[in-house]
């Protein structure tokens, strides 16, 4: 064993007993409430696992934080109190961002940047970003990735499968080991820049210009744990709750296009939808002209017989096709659904499509806060399943579900009000093809240099 895997292994076992001090605290908890008759989602519950995650920095916060927007994942007392954590990490030290800097480009890094800022101008759960000048003047976002992340994500994603373990003990409505799976194979990608780089290029390739722009990648000063991106000026998202109506709707168009023309043209979705990931750039008058996108790290690509499956049940809801609806769900994923768990389902499935059938300018939803979008469907789902279930949720609707849930909240958080049924339908074109599709997104994938799906 070399001194590299003796550290890897090192940091491993530490963040084993770190966290999983933590969490088995909060089980042997739950598990004595449990006997005493409180709820696996009471408020005490909620709280205490609240506070043990709350002290952790890393990444099961930022799997915990994924949970609290995925319906269904947790009891919602849990999400509820896990969506209030902060993701944000102590930064690493001046000295220490050279030292990591120098073992991604070479003892010779700094003369590859005109300048190079060691003081991080955002710290997160898996690295942090530098802004820095190259040579030809051109301003840029270095993401450098903490040191020991793979063995620090190995360990929090087996404290993952003791949470969700817990779930299954005490509340079987909903099998979540394919959650579990998913979340760490998406976990998983994130530690990998390289991949990250190459999905930049794919949306660069899918969106181009216009109203979103994707910030273009420097290869040269890039690694596996380094990403040096174009940096691109804008302003946060929530800086423009307050403006007027059609720049509120500038902006949220820009979202809609930025999350379902790749969906619908090539099976391919950002899965991160936390609002700090968009900013707002304007026009040469001032006004809000359309976003930027970032932070490519959480890329999901779905097979096109998916996506299929996807328009399947919006055309099924739309024409009140019961048998094509039942058939969209296994398409999804599903399996031996019962006529009375697809009706449950649909509680959920016209919650979500339901501004899509809607043709008329409406907001997203009425009289519902952010944070509190698709809840009170989701606890409907969970009571309906209870009765009539158990069923398991499988991997593809996971973040599937989590982009559309954070999509959502953006446009409450801009109140805007639009013809969503008409831009989704402008979106989707002339009709669906799982032929052309497949041909489509094997092109794209080749170019972006990432694996073709069988």
């Amino acid at each position: 064993m070399t001194d590299n895997e003796e550290n890897r292994f090192s940091a491993r076992a530490a963040r084993y007993a770190s966290v999983g001090a933590r969490v088995g605290g909060v089980a042997a908890q739950m598990a004595g409430a449990r006997l005493t008759g409180r709820s696996l989602g009471d408020a005490a519950n909620a709280a205490a696992l609240t506070v043990a995650l709350g002290s952790l920095k890393g990444p099961l916060m930022k799997v915990a934080q994924f949970m609290a927007t995925i319906p269904e994942a947790l009891p919602a007392e849990w999400a509820e109190k896990l969506q209030q954590l902060q993701s944000n990490a102590p930064p690493m030290g001046a000295a220490f961002v050279k030292r990591r800097m120098q073992a991604e480009l070479g003892p010779d890094w700094a003369a590859r940047f005109a300048s190079f800022d060691l003081q991080p101008a955002h710290a997160a759960s898996l690295g942090q970003v530098h802004k820095a000048t190259a040579h030809d003047g051109s301003r840029l976002a270095c993401k450098l990735q903490y040191p020991n992340m793979r063995s620090v994500v190995e360990a929090d994603l087996k404290q993952l499968d003791v949470l969700f373990a817990l779930r299954r003990r005490f509340d079987g409505a909903v099998d979540t080991r394919e959650m579990a799976a998913e979340i760490g194979a998406r976990v998983r990608e994130e530690l990998d820049y390289t991949r990250e780089a190459r999905h930049a290029a794919l949306y660069a390739d899918i969106l181009g210009e216009g109203d979103v722009r994707v910030p273009r990648v420097r290869t040269d000063l890039s690694t596996e744990r380094l990403l040096t991106l174009e940096w691109l000026d804008g302003e946060p998202l929530l800086s423009f709750v307050s403006a007027e109506q059609e720049e509120r709707n500038t902006i949220a168009r820009a979202m809609f296009r930025a999350w379902w023309h790749p969906f619908v043209r090539l099976g391919i979705i950002h899965g991160d939808p936390h609002l700090g990931n968009y900013t707002v750039f304007r026009d040469a008058d001032g006004k809000p002209a359309g976003i930027n996108l970032l932070d490519y790290g959480c890329i999901r690509i779905f097979p096109p017989s998916f996506v299929k499956g996807v328009i399947d049940l919006y055309v099924g809801l739309r024409d009140g096709d019961e048998d094509l609806v039942a058939r969209a769900y296994e398409i999804w994923g599903f399996r031996n659904l019962k006529p009375e768990l697809v009706e449950i389902l649909n509680i959920w499935a016209r919650f979500i499509y339901g501004p899509l059938l809607d043709d008329r300018e409406r907001a997203i939803a009425e009289g519902v806060s952010p944070g509190q979008y698709g809840r009170e469907q989701a606890f409907k789902v969970h009571r309906g399943l209870k009765e009539r279930g158990p069923v398991t949720i499988p991997r593809e609707f996971v973040f599937m579900d989590r982009a559309a849930i954070g999509l959502g909240g953006a446009f409450l958080h801009l109140d805007a009000r639009m013809n969503f049924c008409r831009m989704f339908n402008e979106a989707l074109g002339d009709g669906f093809d799982v032929a052309e599709m497949a041909a489509r997104q094997r092109e794209a994938l080749e170019r972006a240099g990432l694996p073709v799906l069988p």
